[in-house]
Protein backbone atom coordinates (compact mmCIF):
# COMPACT_ATOMS: atom_id res chain seq x y z
CA UNK A 1 0.00 0.00 0.00
CA UNK A 2 1.37 3.55 -1.16
CA UNK A 3 1.57 6.48 1.21
CA UNK A 4 -1.39 8.12 -0.47
CA UNK A 5 -3.41 4.95 -0.65
CA UNK A 6 -2.81 4.45 3.32
CA UNK A 7 -2.98 8.33 4.22
CA UNK A 8 -6.72 8.16 1.94
CA UNK A 9 -8.35 5.33 3.60
CA UNK A 10 -6.78 6.43 7.31
CA UNK A 11 -8.89 10.09 5.92
CA UNK A 12 -11.84 7.96 5.16
CA UNK A 13 -12.30 6.15 8.33
CA UNK A 14 -11.03 9.16 10.60
CA UNK A 15 -13.57 11.29 8.80
CA UNK A 16 -16.11 8.91 9.02
CA UNK A 17 -15.58 8.49 12.68
CA UNK A 18 -16.48 12.27 12.96
CA UNK A 19 -13.32 13.78 12.77
CA UNK A 20 -12.67 17.04 10.39
CA UNK A 21 -9.67 15.81 9.08
CA UNK A 22 -6.81 18.39 7.39
CA UNK A 23 -4.16 16.52 5.67
CA UNK A 24 -0.61 17.09 6.02
CA UNK A 25 -0.47 19.28 8.84
CA UNK A 26 2.76 20.29 10.12
CA UNK A 27 2.82 19.85 14.34
CA UNK A 28 5.08 21.36 16.24
CA UNK A 29 4.32 21.10 19.91
CA UNK A 30 6.38 20.25 22.82
CA UNK A 31 10.19 19.47 20.93
CA UNK A 32 8.03 17.12 18.66
CA UNK A 33 8.48 18.98 14.96
CA UNK A 34 6.43 16.82 12.06
CA UNK A 35 4.41 16.63 9.21
CA UNK A 36 1.14 14.54 10.19
CA UNK A 37 -0.54 12.83 7.19
CA UNK A 38 -3.92 13.90 8.86
CA UNK A 39 -4.82 16.06 12.09
CA UNK A 40 -8.13 17.21 13.85
CA UNK A 41 -7.04 20.24 15.48
CA UNK A 42 -10.46 20.89 17.37
CA UNK A 43 -10.43 17.59 18.96
CA UNK A 44 -6.35 16.97 18.59
CA UNK A 45 -6.68 13.57 17.32
CA UNK A 46 -5.04 12.29 13.91
CA UNK A 47 -2.41 9.55 12.24
CA UNK A 48 0.74 9.01 10.43
CA UNK A 49 1.11 6.34 8.07
CA UNK A 50 4.37 5.86 7.89
CA UNK A 51 6.64 4.63 5.10
CA UNK A 52 10.00 4.81 3.92
CA UNK A 53 8.33 6.30 0.27
CA UNK A 54 7.77 9.55 2.37
CA UNK A 55 10.71 9.54 4.49
CA UNK A 56 8.55 9.57 7.55
CA UNK A 57 11.04 7.53 9.43
CA UNK A 58 13.49 10.23 9.75
CA UNK A 59 10.60 12.51 11.63
CA UNK A 60 8.81 9.67 13.40
CA UNK A 61 12.16 8.86 15.44
CA UNK A 62 12.09 7.30 18.97
CA UNK A 63 12.07 10.37 20.57
CA UNK A 64 9.12 11.28 18.89
CA UNK A 65 6.91 8.58 19.12
CA UNK A 66 7.89 8.59 22.73
CA UNK A 67 7.03 12.11 23.62
CA UNK A 68 3.55 11.71 21.44
CA UNK A 69 2.64 8.72 23.47
CA UNK A 70 3.45 10.38 26.84
CA UNK A 71 0.91 13.19 25.84
CA UNK A 72 -1.69 10.49 24.86
CA UNK A 73 -1.46 8.87 27.98
CA UNK A 74 -1.81 12.20 29.74
CA UNK A 75 -4.79 12.48 27.40
CA UNK A 76 -3.82 15.77 24.95
CA UNK A 77 -3.76 13.97 22.28
CA UNK A 78 -4.68 11.20 20.14
CA UNK A 79 -2.43 9.97 17.63
CA UNK A 80 -2.47 6.85 15.46
CA UNK A 81 1.30 5.99 14.42
CA UNK A 82 1.02 3.03 11.94
CA UNK A 83 4.20 2.06 10.44
CA UNK A 84 3.52 0.26 6.48
CA UNK A 85 5.33 -2.84 7.58
CA UNK A 86 3.13 -3.65 10.55
CA UNK A 87 0.27 -3.75 8.31
CA UNK A 88 0.00 -6.10 5.15
CA UNK A 89 -2.72 -4.18 2.99
CA UNK A 90 -6.35 -2.23 3.39
CA UNK A 91 -7.95 -4.66 5.59
CA UNK A 92 -5.33 -4.74 8.72
CA UNK A 93 -4.78 -0.97 8.29
CA UNK A 94 -8.38 -0.52 8.65
CA UNK A 95 -8.88 -2.64 11.81
CA UNK A 96 -6.11 -0.97 13.68
CA UNK A 97 -7.65 2.57 12.84
CA UNK A 98 -10.87 0.75 13.76
CA UNK A 99 -9.39 -0.15 17.00
CA UNK A 100 -7.98 3.09 17.97
CA UNK A 101 -10.82 5.33 17.12
CA UNK A 102 -13.17 2.94 19.54
CA UNK A 103 -10.33 3.73 21.76
CA UNK A 104 -9.83 6.83 22.06
CA UNK A 105 -14.07 7.28 22.08
CA UNK A 106 -14.15 5.06 25.05
CA UNK A 107 -11.16 7.37 26.33
CA UNK A 108 -13.54 10.61 26.23
CA UNK A 109 -16.42 8.78 26.91
CA UNK A 110 -17.76 8.90 23.72
CA UNK A 111 -20.55 6.17 23.11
Amino acid sequence: MTEAEGAGRLKELFEAAGYRIAERCTFDEEGVFAELDGWDPAARVGYEYITSEAGDRIEFTATAIAALEARMTRGELYVLLIDEHDVDGDAALSAAAGEFLRRVAELRGVQ
